[in-house]
């Protein structure tokens, strides 16, 4: 299982690479399928997708509404996803109306909760690459996620004793949670001085770099947890089985798509 789930980060680090250089339409595209596999997993977490032969009217408002969101974003024309979101909201209450009683209230607004919480939060890693020194900065998302989770793995293993959250994630500790905010610093400030020279930032650039890493860490915990209690909620071990060792999309970019729209506004605001 170790080498299993080893070998599937070495892959996404590698593909991640590729991807995040290149920028452009390869990375829309990307995180488009990324982001509509993601809402499947999200669907089906939540019982929206109980045939798996036929879709469900509810699920094709959302699945459209990520691509005509991703689309207009691709068209660099993000003053009108917001009319992308009302409409899909219009759409999936329309559904509810000439449906009924087909589908209950929790499950519209959970369809169109998914549109926002995997779509549009995770295009923000599009957008913070689209800023200046994005080719840079989009990196600080993946420091602030990554780099948490594997110091607060190894801190936590060495010397957690304190519980963080004993019935949501048992395995999880306070000194590992200390030890991930502090190693995902560390690791943002040595990339400070890494590319610093490279990006227009004002002097004394490290600290920004600091405090969006240790801001994005701490929120990327609230996102693994967060991920964590729906599965707990629907009685799930993992969203899906797309990634060996990690499980579904859902479970390996949990916390990635919670921080993103924090390190960019965070990026926008302090870079």
């Amino acid at each position: 299982m170790f080498w299993t789930r080893l070998a599937s980060g070495i892959v996404l680090v590698v593909v991640a690479l590729i991807v995040l250089i290149s920028g452009g339409p390869i990375l829309a595209g990307t995180l488009f399928v990324i982001s509509l596999i993601g809402l499947h997993e999200w669907y089906r977490a939540l019982g929206l997708e109980k045939n798996k032969k036929i879709l469900s009217p509810l699920n094709v408002c959302g699945y459209f509404g990520t691509a005509m969101y991703y689309l207009l974003l691709f068209l660099e024309l993000q003053a009108y996803t917001m009319t992308v979101l009302i409409g899909v909201l219009i759409l999936m209450m329309s559904v509810y109306v000439f449906a009924y009683p087909r589908y209950r209230t929790e499950e519209i607004t959970g369809a169109f909760f998914g549109v926002v919480y995997v779509s549009v939060m995770l295009s923000c890693i599009y957008e913070l690459r689209l800023i200046e020194d994005g080719v840079f900065l989009v990196w600080l998302i993946f420091i602030s996620s990554w780099g948490c989770d594997t110091c607060a793995y190894c801190i936590g293993m060495l010397f957690g004793k304190h519980k963080m959250s004993p019935k949501l994630s048992p395995k999880k500790s306070v000194e590992g949670a200390v030890g991930g905010v502090a190693g995902a610093v560390l690791i943002g400030v040595l990339y400070g001085l890494a590319v610093g020279s490279r990006i227009k930032a004002e002097e004394g650039h490290l600290l920004p770099f600091a405090i969006i890493c240790g801001a994005g860490a701490l929120i990327s915990m609230i996102g693994d947890l967060a991920a964590s209690a729906v599965k707990r909620n629907h009685e799930i071990k993992d969203y899906g089985n797309l990634i060996p060792g990690h499980g579904g999309i859902l479970d390996r970019f949990d916390s990635v798509i919670f921080i993103a729209p924090v390190i960019y506004y965070l990026a926008v605001i302090l870079m």
